[in-house]
């Protein structure tokens, strides 16, 4: 047998090599990696983190660079990490970390297991809406209108209307949806009558004149009448910094007061609030609203949706079960929710 480095042969190494492994707790077995008790540490620690991250997201600290909004806007996705780490431990035959894995398993559960079972059929006192950024980019605007008019809601929400397709939308909505509001680059159009359109100024300091992106409309329904807002907040972008989300915390700030003033006590916000209802940035507004009870309808980007950054509120109402409706021309996805008045 040919012999190398001293003495040792190639075998020997790879004998010792196999030992190494298996000390050190891998998947072959043998005692002397340890117990099954023993074993995983790492990947115990690992799962009560997760689970730390979980249940304490809002002790994040919110700087430098936004992390807790970060975090936040994902915060579904650490689902994904539970997976993994299941995976692992169950390659190394690690109890500990399997038992580990309890605890974040229970505190996804408890944050986002609610949001699995479907929601019921819409009452006749309901309100069903569609909510959708329709992309200033968009090149099918009469299919995108088509598209959100066969859901068959009462109210359709849009953003990023430009003034060469805004005519487009009137004409293919105009027979279902025989009333509309626009303002800015947001609209509403609907089955019932709209009156007391006006602009909603949540304008950030430092954004340029002609930045006009929200809306408050009266929608009158055959159950009674309804303030209804459409907002379209700055867009948020994740860098090596962080994530650049001023500007869209101080918009929501904006329209947070807005309804905190408004007077009727029943309140629909329809929009593109590029924020998830779990980031803290937001929390002007889920701090006085109902969000969905049920489903994630995950919007942006439509490709691949990875946050549903398109929202349905309401004040003195129950959001029950929202969806993502099938992609349009738009980089985001339309989203569908059944409201229910009090």
């Amino acid at each position: 047998m040919e012999r190398v480095d001293g003495g040792t042969t190639a075998p020997m190494r790879a004998r010792r090599r196999l030992v190494r492994w298996a000390r050190w707790g891998g998947a072959t077995g043998d005692p002397r990696g340890g117990s099954p008790w023993t074993r995983g540490r790492v990947l115990a620690v690992l799962a009560v983190l997760t689970a730390g991250l979980l249940v304490f997201h809002r002790a994040v600290p919110n700087s430098p660079g936004h992390v807790g909004s970060l975090l936040e806007t994902f915060l579904p996705w650490l689902g994904v990490v539970v997976v993994a780490l299941l995976g692992l431990a169950l390659l190394r035959r690690s109890a500990l970390a399997l038992v580990s894995l309890l605890l974040p398993v229970a505190a996804w559960t408890y944050l986002f297991g609610g949001l699995f079972p479907p929601g019921a059929e819409p009452g006749p006192r309901d309100l069903v809406v569609v909510q959708h950024n329709v992309s200033d980019e968009n090149a099918d605007p009469a299919g995108t209108a088509r598209a959100l008019a066969d859901a068959g809601p009462d109210l359709i929400a849009l953003e990023e209307l430009v003034p060469s397709a805004l005519p487009v939308y009137e004409k293919t909505l105009a027979p279902d949806y025989p009333y509309h509001a626009v303002r800015g680059t947001v609209g509403l159009w609907s089955r019932h009558p709209l009156t007391d359109a006006r602009p909603l100024d949540i304008k950030p300091q430092g954004i340029a004149e002609g930045w006009n992106r929200g809306l408050r409309t009266t929608v009158h329904t055959p159950h009674g009448a309804i303030a209804a807002y459409v907002a379209h907040l700055p867009s948020v972008r994740v860098r090596a910094t962080g994530l650049a989300s001023s500007w869209r915390d101080e918009s929501a700030g904006l329209l947070g007061a807005a309804i905190a003033a408004e007077k009727r006590d029943r309140v629909v916000l329809l929009g593109d609030l590029n924020g998830t209802v779990d980031d803290r940035g937001l929390a002007p507004l889920t701090s006085r609203m109902n969000v969905a009870e049920r489903g994630f309808a995950f919007s942006f980007p439509a490709s691949f949706p990875l946050a549903r950054i398109d929202q349905v509120m309401a004040r003195s109402a129950t959001v029950g079960h929202i969806r993502a409706l099938p992609a349009t021309g738009s980089d985001h996805l339309p989203v569908a929710a059944r409201i229910a008045w009090r």
